[in-house]
């Protein structure tokens, strides 16, 4: 995420960005402040805005929508990482705490303020930890397909959210799992039907 040795086209892609918003900066003075997004999940908590991507290929909308029946292919991508369980780790914040962070930085943007910062809790979950929450919240067992690693996929990532908490004054205060596991399931309940099909019947 964000650095020269970025393990993967996307994070490449990301720098390169990052590259040309300075570039920018120096020649034309255009102000812009960096927010690098860890994983970002959950929904609405008032339930109106969920996540939903054709094709779907997060873990948690695609966990529930294996639960709900929308999908048969579920798998975890990897058991085999050099981590406690095997599964990768990675840093899950809650879309409304980006929506503040945002909201604090375009404020900041327009004062001058400058900078690039790590949107993240600076903790990590593995993927067993996330579909346990899952279970748990929802009441129901998943199946638990274990498949290859993706290309380029790391063992953890986690974000260092210190220069966010210090200089936008960002706190990560819906960013635990419970919350995140809770607001998703609770707009997958009420969310229109998926474009993979009809849901299993009851």
């Amino acid at each position: 995420h964000g650095t020269h040795n970025a393990p993967n086209p996307y994070g490449a892609s990301k720098f390169m960005v990052e590259r040309i918003l300075s570039d920018y900066r120096a020649a034309y003075g255009l102000q812009s402040i960096v927010l690098r997004y860890f994983n970002a999940c959950g929904a609405d908590p008032d339930g109106e805005i969920g996540e939903l991507h054709d094709p779907e290929e997060r873990l948690i909308p695609r966990a529930m929508m294996a639960l709900q029946g929308y999908i048969t292919d579920f798998a975890v991508h990897g058991d085999d990482f050099p981590t406690p369980d095997g599964t990768a780790i990675r840093d899950y914040v809650h879309v409304s705490d980006l929506a503040d962070a945002h909201v604090t930085a375009l404020s900041r943007v327009c004062e001058g303020q400058q900078g690039t910062y790590n949107l993240g809790t600076g903790t990590g979950y593995s993927v067993r930890q996330v579909l346990d929450a899952i279970e748990s919240e929802t009441g129901r067992k998943l199946p638990r397909v274990f498949g290859p690693r993706r290309p380029g996929d790391v063992p953890v990532l986690v974000a260092d959210p210190s220069s966010a908490k210090m200089e936008l004054n960002f706190t990560a205060s819906r960013s635990d799992l419970t919350t995140i596991v809770k607001t998703a399931w609770a707009w997958h309940l009420t969310a229109h039907p998926y474009r993979g099909g009809p849901p299993a019947a009851e």
